[in-house]
């Protein structure tokens, strides 16, 4: 039965994997093509689409990386198994949106004194292929139920939307000649690019400084250990994340009088309950007695 169990998993997160690494080889070909397209159409909106495809193809990369990766048991060099190299992923995905993105700017901004009419047939060939490509790709990814899965549907669905953004200004753009269009489009695509990259990379550092993933929980953890009456004080209370989702505690416990064996034992049990709620992935507790000075002091 654990047999089949496990199989069963291990095919599921085979499937997984597949699909990540088809969506990621997709979309790294399809950005290759948009920035030629874009260049060639003369289109900035193109060109901003691309940037925003290239941080979703590296998003992607790194998600089917760590995906691979996640399953490698935790070693004596990396005790706590693999699981920070999703943020490592976020921050250097972050970082490459922000020049990419910077970049459009420089391109776009000046079109805007003196906009230039782009090769409209070319942009509109490049849209329906964009939102094909992409839709394809958001179809494919749907039928995963991991989180990294459903984090890069949205990503892709957002990257869809930008293409039929991009569908419809060359649509009105073969009837009408607003060639300022363009460049807005592509202004407005990058500003809001940056929004989410700066929202995104900002949660990204706190938990790469090892900050407390959330300060009520951590409130609620203290205060549900100080109510045992075994315990006199806690301090060296450490509450941080290893990606965002799996969670490490580490404390010591002061106690009010020393417990016997059997004590201790049934406090660990009551102190594991108080704490199971939380789905913490480690935690370290260490007690220490009345007359006992602490090794951290």
């Amino acid at each position: 039965m654990h047999d089949h169990n496990h199989s069963h998993h291990h095919s599921h997160h085979h499937e997984s994997n597949n699909r990540m690494g088809w969506a990621f080889f997709l979309n790294v070909t399809f950005t290759i093509i948009e920035l030629i397209g874009g260049w060639l159409t003369n289109s900035t909106a193109i060109m901003a689409d691309a940037v925003h495809d290239l941080g979703d193809s590296l998003s992607i990369g790194f998600a089917w990386v760590l995906s691979r990766f996640s399953d490698k048991a935790a070693s004596d060099k990396f005790s706590y198994g693999y699981r920070r190299l999703t943020l490592f992923g976020a921050l250097v995905n972050g970082i490459v949106l922000v020049i990419g993105s910077i970049w459009v700017l420089f391109e776009a901004i000046p079109r805007l004194s003196n906009p230039e009419m782009p090769v409209v047939e070319g942009m509109l060939g490049l849209a329906l292929l964009g939102v094909a490509v992409n839709g394809y790709a958001v179809f494919k990814l749907k039928a995963g139920k991991t989180l990294n899965e459903k984090v890069l549907t949205w990503h892709l669905l957002e990257d869809m939307l930008g293409w039929v953004a991009v569908l419809i200004v060359s649509v009105v753009l073969l009837f009408i000649e607003l060639p300022i269009l363009d460049p807005l489009l592509s202004i407005g695509f990058t500003l809001f690019i940056l929004f989410n990259v700066f929202k995104n990379l900002k949660s990204t550092l706190v938990l790469f400084l090892q900050a407390t993933p959330d300060e009520k929980v951590q409130k609620q953890i203290e205060e549900k250990l100080l109510a045992m009456p075994e315990i006199r004080d806690i301090h060296h209370l450490h509450f941080w994340s290893l990606d965002g989702e799996s969670h490490v505690l580490t404390v010591h416990l002061e106690l009010v009088n020393n417990l016997c064996v059997d004590g201790i034992i049934s406090l660990k049990k009551r102190v594991a309950l108080a704490l199971s709620s939380y789905h913490l992935s480690h935690t370290t507790i260490e007690f220490e007695f009345p007359d006992e000075t602490c090794r951290d002091k």
